[in-house]
């Protein structure tokens, strides 16, 4: 057995291998990739994600994972062998109802309408954007065909993302949290509004970006397996194991987006580098889900970075670094970096009205697939609905329907667990509070080591090992709940706005 599974984790190296040096070429196409570049990246990209698919749908892994499918059971249900034959089988069975010329097709039609998204942003026009939409959805509904019969077209793509969760089960939850969202943010609209207007002004980006890695490494992002650069819209990837890159977006004229931004993806960047060395070119050296994953995220930039104590810790550096902040004072900054107030920018929200923006997405993208709504109606419907929502409509679209590049790199299914990791991150905020001394007086004292460490020792050391609920259940005791984290907005904002 020893020889097969040897075998078997030979192969496996060589298909992350190839997904590594895809990721290779999907971060320089963001950052630094010249324009004339795009034709033969796409193709690149589409030649390795084919030969991805092929070398792990091949018969030869298949027999292989027949062959040690009664070895798994004598394993240690928790052990890395066991918990990677356990993942490969869910995968390959996936996997092979796939064609390889429709993974290509859909690597080389989202490298290029990425390329395209960032010109139809920067000259707000979805016209020129829609024909590659138009084709990606074509291709999203050709892959979710190849899952029949399911209870919806939509659940085989949620499934990538967050396995075990589906289409109804997900309407369920932001059923549930709408209206009581929705509530919180009247009462706050009844409060006097609040300050941010400290943060617009002259920001000199280079002293953003050195504010931001100083805070980055103070969380404990090592510099050694990663970096920071710039592109049109944040992202996190790991081109291999010691190796974690980060992107941020800098405004000159507004200090929080690029700070914040490099604390989500720092968050995600976190994650990756805590993950044992034992997992390393396997699909385990990976999140358990895109919600816990984002749960990673928004703890770092929101609970722990949007709170007082971190800025009683922080404040006086940033003011060191941008002096006309020297006026502001501790109660006056959180308040205004914690202002509720509906906007158009998802990624600039804020997070009593963040669901509200995801939940709008999650929508479209259903009646996109289902074929209820046609691309060409989208920005109108994408208007309507942050009308509904949020009671605003986008002046044009680069601050509507093209303002993220999940749709154009062929993210269907993504977007709902931006919300999901919301709801995670509370639950494990919880957890964290009961078992660490004084979580908030070690933040206040720029203090994030233990809670870095028992993070990696509860999630990120083991990757994908456990499905997301057995990870929330081992972690928490319980399923996955929206309490903890409505209770985290309504003492906050209560605080806050005095309500």
């Amino acid at each position: 057995m020893n020889e097969k599974m040897n075998r078997l984790r030979r192969l496996i190296n060589q298909v992350q291998d190839l997904h590594g040096a895809a990721a290779v070429l999907g971060w320089d196409q963001q950052t630094c990739m010249p324009p004339g570049g795009a034709a033969a990246r796409a193709e690149q990209l589409g030649t390795l994600q084919e030969l991805a698919h092929k070398f792990f749908t091949s018969p030869e892994v298949g027999a292989l994972l027949d062959s040690l499918a009664d070895h798994a059971k004598e394993l240690d249900p928790d052990s890395d062998d066991a918990c990677l034959l356990r993942v490969l089988a869910r995968n390959y069975a996936k996997k092979t109802r796939v064609p390889s010329s429709l993974v290509a097709e859909i690597a080389r039609t989202s490298a290029a309408a990425e390329h395209v998204w960032e010109q139809a942003r920067a000259a707000s026009d979805f016209t020129m954007f829609s024909p590659h939409l138009e084709k990606l959805v074509s291709l999203m509904r050709d892959y979710s065909a190849c899952f029949k019969p399911f209870a919806h077209p939509y659940d085989p793509l949620l499934d990538d993302y967050e396995s075990g969760l589906n289409t109804e089960s997900v309407r369920k939850v932001f059923e549930g949290l709408r209206p009581r969202q929705v509530e919180l943010i009247r009462k706050i609209a009844s409060r006097p509004q609040l300050s941010d207007e400290f943060m617009n002004g002259d920001f000199d980006a280079q002293k953003q970006l050195e504010f931001g890695s100083m805070v980055i490494s103070k969380f404990g992002y090592d510099w050694q397996r990663g970096r920071q650069d710039r592109s049109a819209h944040p992202f996190t990837s790991t081109l291999g194991f010691g190796d974690v890159r980060i992107t941020t977006r800098v405004m000159p004229r507004r200090l929080d987006s690029a700070l914040f931004s490099s604390m989500h993806e720092a968050g995600h960047a976190l994650y990756e580098q805590g993950m044992s060395q034992s997992l390393m070119r396997t699909p385990l050296a990976d999140g358990a889900s895109l919600g816990v994953h984002e749960s990673q995220s928004r703890l770092w930039e929101n609970i722990v970075g949007r709170s007082k104590p971190f800025w009683k810790h922080f404040l006086p550096h940033l003011k060191e670094a941008f002096p006309q902040l020297s006026g502001i004072g501790l109660d006056d900054f959180y308040r205004g970096i914690n202002k509720v107030q509906p906007s158009l920018i998802r990624v600039e929200s804020d997070e009593a009205t963040y669901n509200l923006h995801v939940m709008l997405r999650f929508e479209l993208e259903i009646a996109l697939i289902e074929g209820t709504l046609n691309v060409a109606e989208l920005p109108e419907a994408w208007n309507a609905k942050m009308s509904e929502y949020l009671g605003l409509e986008p002046g044009n679209d680069a601050e509507g329907v093209l303002q993220d590049v999940h749709w154009a790199a062929g993210l269907f299914g993504y977007f709902p667990t931006y919300a999901l990791g919301n709801l995670l991150a509370s639950q494990i905020w919880q957890c964290a509070g009961r078992e660490l001394h004084n979580l908030p007086g070690q933040i206040a004292n720029g203090e994030f080591s233990e809670l870095r460490e028992w993070l990696r020792e509860k999630i990120h050391r083991h990757g994908a090992k456990y499905e997301p609920s057995v990870l929330v259940r081992r972690l928490a005791g319980a399923d996955l709940s929206p309490e903890p984290y409505l209770r985290y907005l309504n003492d906050k904002y209560g605080e806050i706005y005095g309500l």
